[in-house]
């Protein structure tokens, strides 16, 4: 397997160009600072006026996309002949008490198991699940892939280490909790022949939708329509303008040979599943979505929640160092979906809470005084668009994904979305003192079959 290049490796952290430019532009922003204050706070200001107006468009338009086709009972009942060889690649780490659900929730796919192999990629030192595994009585197809000591202790380090040892033509990958649908496989495989039959060699991945399911409570229902948006409404329109898109932390497939030769995942980037997203574009790939989705089970409360939105803002922070670094010509497709997708994700995230405490305070103290300035109504306005906007994508996305999300649920979403900025602060803390740290998202079995 190729190694990955450092160009494309989160490890080094910004390049001298970029620190160099950061530091150019604090002294910049100083010295406007004390010569045009004023300048500078409407320069601010605009910025962030017109990146939420971005963010809040995007989510409008794209509620407006058609939804997904359902794919033809012909597509899967076709015969299984001349089925490729399947590698997948679990990778877990202190996931005793989840064991007897992901097995049987991978022998539960359909696919010829004379040409399917699943490894189980175990850290050599997590007794306690390797110990809970070699009790399942694993079929001849599923093999434990022991993961020797070293570092970064990451999810993608793990990754890289099975696929090496990976025999299919296509491979995918899945997380402890998930419940693939049993056509998944069949259908990626499939869609791949047909591209290939069709001339189309740069499709080399797909993405399949996640559904988290099973969870009650105020964190886990906004979660599940947040990826019910994610999946079921943005994705799909990114597919529709022919753009590439962060890829979600699981049910990713991909051609083999492909992934193995650009250097699989990166281990340094906590959200390697965004940054190959990209880099995969970079290379003149493509990723398409799937229609089979994927089950998983949410998080239950905040204290399970914070620390994976942590994980993810970082991950997204060091794919946009990684990404905008490069000394390679960036393609126009790339540049765009890295701004949309997760530049825009990582700003909202960081500034809306703020931003809503900044126009509602200025609002509450107009209101008092008896009279509104321009921009009380330009900030009101875009408060107003950017709230429904998203909401409108929530009932959308939920409403496609068969998620359950009443008004009740609609109506507190704006705590919910303040609640990241917390996350976000946190995840630049990390991002200066332990960029590399991966903050594991514990697991229970599903409360649902």
């Amino acid at each position: 397997m190729a190694a990955l290049p450092e160009a494309f490796s989160a490890r080094s952290g910004p390049s001298p160009v970029q620190i160099f430019l950061i530091l150019l532009a604090i002294i910049s922003l100083a010295w406007v600072a004390t010569h045009a204050i004023s300048g500078l706070m409407a320069g601010i200001y605009w910025f962030f006026w017109f990146s939420f107006s971005t963010g809040a468009g995007l989510r409008f338009l794209a509620t407006l996309t058609p939804k997904r086709e359902a794919v033809p009972d012909t597509f899967l009942e076709a015969s299984n002949e001349n089925l490729p060889r399947y590698s997948v690649i679990v990778a877990l780490y202190r996931e005793a008490a989840i064991t007897s659900q992901l097995v049987k929730a991978l022998s539960q796919l359909n696919y010829p198991r004379e040409n399917l192999e699943v490894l189980y990629a175990l850290e050599a030192d997590d007794f306690e699940t390797i110990t809970a595994f070699k009790a399942q009585n694993l079929p001849d197809y599923m093999h434990i892939v022991l993961v020797p000591p070293g570092t970064p202790r990451t999810k993608p380090r793990a990754l890289n280490y099975a696929l090496a040892r990976a025999q299919g033509d296509l491979v995918v990958i899945y997380d402890a909790e998930d419940r693939p649908a049993p056509d998944q496989l069949i259908e990626a495989a499939r869609t791949f022949a047909r591209a290939q039959q069709t001339g189309d060699m740069s499709l080399v991945c797909l993405q399949a939708p996640l559904r988290p399911l099973g969870g009650d409570g105020f964190i886990a229902r906004q979660f599940a329509a947040e990826y019910a948006v994610q999946f079921d409404v943005l994705l799909p329109a990114f597919c529709r303008l022919k753009l590439p898109f962060p890829l979600g932390g699981t049910s990713n497939h991909f051609r083999t040979k492909v992934l193995k030769s650009i250097g699989a995942w990166d281990a340094y980037n906590v959200t390697e599943d965004a940054d190959l997203g990209l880099r995969l574009a970079q290379y003149g790939y493509t990723s398409v979505m799937l229609k089979a989705p994927t089950i998983e089970t949410p998080p239950s409360n905040i204290y399970t929640w914070i620390p994976q939105r942590t994980r993810w803002i970082k991950g997204y922070m060091q794919t946009l160092i990684v990404h905008s670094r490069l000394t390679t010509a960036l393609r126009l497709k790339v540049w765009i979906s890295m701004i949309l997708g997760v530049g825009l994700s990582t700003l909202a995230a960081l500034c809306y809470a703020p931003f809503t405490c900044f126009v509602l305070s200025g609002l509450m103290l107009q209101a008092l005084s008896g009279q509104f300035t321009p921009m009380a109504y330009r900030d009101a306005g875009l408060l107003l668009f950017g709230t429904l906007s998203g909401m409108l994508a929530l009932y959308q996305g939920a409403r496609r994904a068969g998620v359950p999300f009443g008004l009740k649920d609609v109506l507190s979403a704006p705590a919910y979305w303040s609640l990241q900025s917390i996350s976000a602060a946190h995840a630049i803390y990390q991002l200066i003192v332990k960029p590399f740290h991966w903050d594991k998202t514990d697991h229970k079995p599903a409360a649902i079959s």
